[in-house]
């Protein structure tokens, strides 16, 4: 089937599942000449601190912002100084804070799941980490996933993994419900594959996507991005989709095809403007990307193209001299040159040289011929935002309802942590459209 004729049946396919996102001193007789009104500076906040070295360190940022225009932000806070599994009984919790206007001000920091450790009464509470979060644009609530267990990504097997919990908050993320265990259904789904059965396999943190276009029921579509390792022990990535949100979640296209093998790491899921998905995976010194078309958007039937890498040598997204996880990110604008709408693709990573300097590079996405091709939309991307000139690392977005992006990120913002893995303060900034492109572009609602 070509593509164009694919394109057709996606747009249609999604037509039809739409349903009816002191006081100063003052002269009386000469006043005062008064300032001209200055844009209030774009607010920057340690949501999470590491204070001192010896602190119990932060890492893995996630972000939301709720249909109120609450923004929830989680993160790891690592007793064990590191990743689930790598330490045996190793405590992780996973702490949050809410701001209410649009990220000036933020509440205390609050446990939203203690792990823990060897004093847990099952293997599941030892720790909780890896967070990945997503508000629903129409309703209170908000769904949260993360790793849970005991056993490291690299050492699990069919049938001793870490678990993949699910939370749920109804209030808009001021409480939240125990955690469930959802990982049976989605590691049964793999058992009949050729690279099967997978013998681990995570959610990527940061955001959950929610469709702009696909709503069955009561909720748009959810899609997130997994990292799995076949029987083989080689990495591959894999979309899933949930029309419940998160109630229940199906792979998206065929089990055997996955949408990157053998490169693949962490991965991020974002909807073109066509109604195609977009991931990009993590890989040293860039990314690798590739686009689904559907032929059935209903049961998430379609095709993967060819993974492309964006690096330097086709002046794509670098990460120079490091491999790290970053968000993506579609967002309408219109260009100020000539006020041409259109859309501007956001990838944020540590720009280098190693895990220092994060930044959010930008795409023009003017037509569909700019990602008809994942080669196309790999290449000759249009310029770069640096955030921080210190070591930092992971890194998310969420759209505010002020229409600013927010934007979480690691940075050794008071230096290291003691522990041999490490940790971060986990910082909050807000950006203008403009302030990310230096004027090129700015925000103009679909």
């Amino acid at each position: 089937m070509n593509r164009a004729f694919r394109v057709m049946l996606t747009m249609a396919s999604a037509v039809a599942l739409m349903v009816a996102c002191g006081n100063d001193d003052v002269t009386e007789d000469v006043p005062k000449p008064q300032p001209e009104p200055t844009a209030p500076a774009a607010p920057r906040y340690e949501v999470f601190p590491l204070l001192n070295p010896t602190d119990i360190p932060y890492r893995i940022p996630a972000l939301a912002c709720t249909e109120s225009g609450t923004l929830i932000a989680v993160a790891d806070y690592r007793h064990s100084g590191t990743d689930i599994g790598v330490t045996n009984n190793g405590r992780i919790d996973l702490r949050y804070s809410l701001s209410y206007d649009n990220g000036n001000t933020w509440t205390e920091v609050m446990p939203l799941i203690e792990g823990k450790g060897a004093d847990s009464p099952d293997f599941m509470h030892v720790g909780f980490g890896d967070p990945c979060i997503v508000a629903d644009r129409e309703s209170s609530r908000v769904l949260m996933m993360s790793c849970a267990g005991n056993v490291s990504f690299q050492n699990g097997t069919r049938t001793n993994h870490q678990n993949i919990a699910r939370f749920y908050s109804e209030d808009g993320g001021k409480t939240w419900g125990a955690p469930e265990d959802i990982a049976e259904s989605i590691y049964s789904q793999f058992d009949a594959s050729k690279y099967g059965p997978v013998r681990s396999m995570f959610i990527a943190s940061g955001r959950v996507m929610q469709s702009r276009t696909v709503k069955v029921g009561a909720y748009y579509r959810l899609y997130c991005a997994i990292l799995a390792r076949d029987k083989s022990g080689t990495n591959m990535n894999y979309v899933l989709f949930s029309d419940d949100f998160g109630g229940s979640w199906r792979v998206l296209g065929s089990i055997d095809t996955p949408a990157v093998y053998r490169t693949a790491d962490e991965p991020k899921v974002e909807e073109l403007p066509n109604g195609t998905l977009l991931i990009s995976s993590r890989y040293n010194e860039g990314r690798y990307f590739n686009i689904f078309t559907f032929s059935d958007v209903a049961t998430g039937q379609g095709s993967w193209e060819a993974a492309a890498f964006s690096g330097a040598a086709n002046n794509g997204v670098e990460a120079k001299a490091n491999s790290t996880n970053g968000e993506v990110m579609v967002i309408s604008v219109e260009r100020v040159a000539d006020g041409e709408k259109m859309h501007l693709l956001l990838q944020s990573l540590p720009l280098g040289p190693e895990r220092k300097s994060v930044g959010i590079y930008y795409k023009e996405l003017a037509t569909e011929d700019d990602y008809f091709l994942p080669s196309f939309l790999a290449a000759e991307w249009d310029g770069v935002k640096q955030v921080t000139t210190i070591n930092s690392a992971y890194s998310t977005m969420a759209w505010q309802a002020d229409n600013r992006l927010g934007f979480l990120y690691e940075e050794e913002s008071h230096g290291k942590s003691d522990l041999a893995y490490g940790g971060y303060t986990i910082v909050y900034e807000c950006f203008d459209i403009e302030d990310i492109t230096d004027g090129k572009y700015r925000y103009s609602k679909e």
